[in-house]
């Protein structure tokens, strides 16, 4: 994750996750989950088609294992926190050329864990 300081982000949780997911070690983001985590990760694969990964703990590993390490990153475009809750608008780009539009909410527990996360991506919208 870059274009952004964690301390000063509007959504920190998101933005530090974000952050981790482009690092070296992406895995570091199950660390920062809660015990009834659950997500759906829909992104949009061309043609109208779609891949969701939904459920738990082990849904979320099925996600890092498929995932393309260090070919894109996340940018912040926009976020904000209500409660427990954050919404970011971001940017996934590959070698620094916008590759889609993505938008990501997520509910944070009263210790500081991830316990809810939504993440929704298409490459058919750009939010500039």
């Amino acid at each position: 994750m870059t274009d952004t300081s964690t301390a000063a982000a509007p959504a920190p949780f998101l933005t530090a996750w974000f952050e981790i997911l482009d690092s070296d070690e992406p895995n570091r983001i199950l660390d920062l989950i809660s015990d009834d985590f659950s997500l759906s990760i829909l992104f949009s694969t061309g043609d109208g088609k779609a891949t969701d990964f939904a459920g738990d703990r082990a849904a979320l590993v099925g996600y890092l294992e498929q995932r393309e390490r260090g070919t894109r990153t996340h940018h912040l475009l926009s976020a904000t926190t209500l409660g427990q809750d954050e919404l970011f608008l971001g940017e996934v780009r590959r070698a620094g050329v916008p590759e889609a539009s993505f938008v990501a909410a997520g509910r944070v527990d009263e210790n500081g864990r991830l316990k809810r996360l939504l993440i929704g991506r298409s490459s058919e919208i750009r939010f500039d």
